[in-house]
């Protein structure tokens, strides 16, 4: 999978996510709508990820790092309310953060190895 195409999938299911939370709760919090934001700015951001902007790549990838950890703490409330559906969607964002860091970070080497052998 290509960077790009992980940046789609991760804000594909931070929009889905943090929608069916917001959608789904009793009495809904205007912080569960913060995963849909970073969803939609990683999707605004992709066509110049695509086309190998670095500042862009590094922003998000600076952005995916913080939301997953910023995940951490609803994921301890949701553990601490037993609520096992906002666990799983919870999860299931981090997941998908998760991997999308690993794609970033092995095509970031991938790209640093070729520019080093190039240059020999």
């Amino acid at each position: 999978m290509k960077p790009y195409q992980a940046n789609i999938l991760n804000a594909a299911v931070l929009v889905i996510m943090g929608l069916w939370g917001y959608f789904s709760a009793v009495d809904p919090s205007k912080t569960a709508l913060i995963p849909v934001v970073f969803g939609v700015l990683f999707l605004v951001a992709t066509p110049p990820f695509k086309n190998d902007n670095k500042v862009v790549a590094h922003i998000i990838v600076l952005l995916t790092f913080l939301l997953i950890l910023m995940l951490a703490m609803p994921l301890k409330g949701a553990i601490g309310r037993e609520d096992t559906l906002a666990m799983a969607r919870i999860a299931i964002m981090m997941i998908a953060g998760v991997i999308a860091m690993v794609i970033y970070i092995k095509n970031f080497i991938a790209v640093r190895k070729a520019r080093e052998a190039s240059q020999d």
